[in-house]
This record gives structure tokens, C-alpha cells and sequence, in this order.
């Protein structure tokens, strides 16, 4: 039975040339329902570095969690991203499962959902301009009242130059 799976998308090294090219490689997991809007925002971390562009992308799949990650972390290395030990070095592509039905799980490698949808809004805006009544499996709170928390405090830019599907 397919499930519905909420990707993350980001990038700060050329992302408008990145982001799309991601967006087409996805449709390897599954059938795409949609893209949010893309967002910049300022990067995280010490460093200072060029803004990030951000989007979610909502895709139907019969995948596991694994099977997408696996895909998710192919795709990356097919447009170009360096894992380093700094996890907020800046990145041609950022791609990341962050919810996957009403699944909760835990491993060494990842944990669903994504514990950073209840803080970072460049996440969290987005999934709930695609999906505001989805429940967060763990708080049982709706995208969109997670979102209406978070957005205050944030700092998105609407780039709507940039066209995902």
C-alpha cells in the first residue's frame, strides 16, 4: 500500500540549477504528488556561506524508509555532495526523508519523523504548504499549526523564479 513521503530539498552551492535536477531524480522513489514553494533562507552554522534554497516535495511510494534513504543519498552523490564532518558545510544538494506515513522509527543512521520538522521552519513551512492537516506522528499536531509556530521566528524568502516540477 503506498505511502506518503515528505523529502526535504536544499542547497546552497548553484540550488537553482540543483534543486530542480533533484526534483526530476525523485521521481525514482515514487509518483510525485507535489513541490512547495522553494524558499531562501540563511544558512545554519558558524561558517558564513551563501543562503540555502529549500523545498519539500510529496511523493507517493511503496518504498521503505531505507530504500529511500539509500536512493536519497545516491541521488546526492550523483549531483555532486561531499559529506564532510561539518553538518552545516554548504552542499550542492541536501536531500532528506523527513516523514514517511505515520512511521516512527529510530536507527543509528536516522530517526522518522525528522526530529528537526518541530523546529526548523525551512522545513516545516513548506511540508504544510503541501500537507497543513498531516499529523506529526509523535505530538499528533498538524503541519500547519506547527508552521504557525515556527514562522514568526523565521527567516523565508519566497523564490518563485524557481520552478520544481
Amino acid at each position: 500500500m503506498p505511502k506518503l513521503a515528505l523529502i526535504s530539498i536544499g542547497s546552497n552551492i548553484d540550488p537553482e540549477n540543483h534543486l530542480p535536477l533533484a526534483a526530476q531524480k525523485l521521481k525514482e522513489i515514487g509518483s510525485i504528488v507535489g513541490f512547495s514553494t522553494v524558499y531562501q533562507n540563511p544558512a545554519i552554522g558558524s561558517t558564513p556561506q551563501p543562503d540555502f534554497l529549500n523545498a519539500v516535495a510529496m511523493i507517493e511510494t511503496d518504498l521503505t524508509a531505507d530504500a529511500i534513504r539509500n536512493t536519497l543519498r545516491r541521488i546526492e552523490v550523483d549531483l555532486g555532495r561531499l559529506r564532510t564532518e561539518d553538518k552545516y558545510a554548504p552542499r550542492t544538494i541536501d536531500l532528506d526523508l523527513c516523514l514517511l506515513g505515520d512511521q516512527v522509527l529510530e536507527t543509528s543512521e536516522f530517526k522518522l519523523p525528522d526530529p528537526d520538522i518541530l523546529s526548523l521552519a525551512y522545513l516545516t513551512v513548506p511540508m504544510a504548504e503541501l500537507a497543513p492537516d498531516y499529523l506529526h506522528p509523535v505530538t499528533g499536531e498538524a503541519l500547519h499549526a506547527i508552521a504557525d509556530r515556527l514562522q514568526p521566528e523565521a527567516k523565508l524568502t519566497p523564490r518563485l523564479d524557481i520552478k520544481m516540477g
